[in-house]
């Protein structure tokens, strides 16, 4: 198949959803479920298409007291799709711009 042009701003939502769904889902029940912002999810990402999930985690959740013992485990599926795309897409993502430097693959 081919790569649709916005694919960056794609899963981007998905993983800032995927964030968001132990928040809205009524996890009460569950007894799994601690705390208000279901602190003891493990978030699994599978190769490029959730591999920002982390970085949302951190910056957008445990800088503000939510997850913070919520884990990530991240699983490289196919080393071949890497979700490369133009530096320049970086401001569509929704991270800080202290990020910015960790996608630039020229530099570091």
């Amino acid at each position: 198949g081919t790569d649709y042009e916005d694919n960056q701003l794609r899963f981007s939502m998905l993983c800032q959803a995927a964030l968001e769904a132990p928040r809205i889902l009524n996890l009460n029940s569950s007894e799994y479920f601690s705390g208000p912002y279901g602190e003891d999810v493990v978030f699994i990402a599978n190769d490029w298409h959730t591999a920002l999930l982390p970085c949302y985690l951190k910056s957008m959740y445990k800088s503000k007291g939510m997850y913070e013992t919520a884990k990530v485990a991240y699983c490289i599926h196919n080393i071949a799709y890497q979700g490369r795309f133009s530096f320049s897409d970086f401001s569509l993502l929704n991270l800080p711009d202290a990020y910015r430097s960790s996608f630039d693959f020229i530099d570091g």
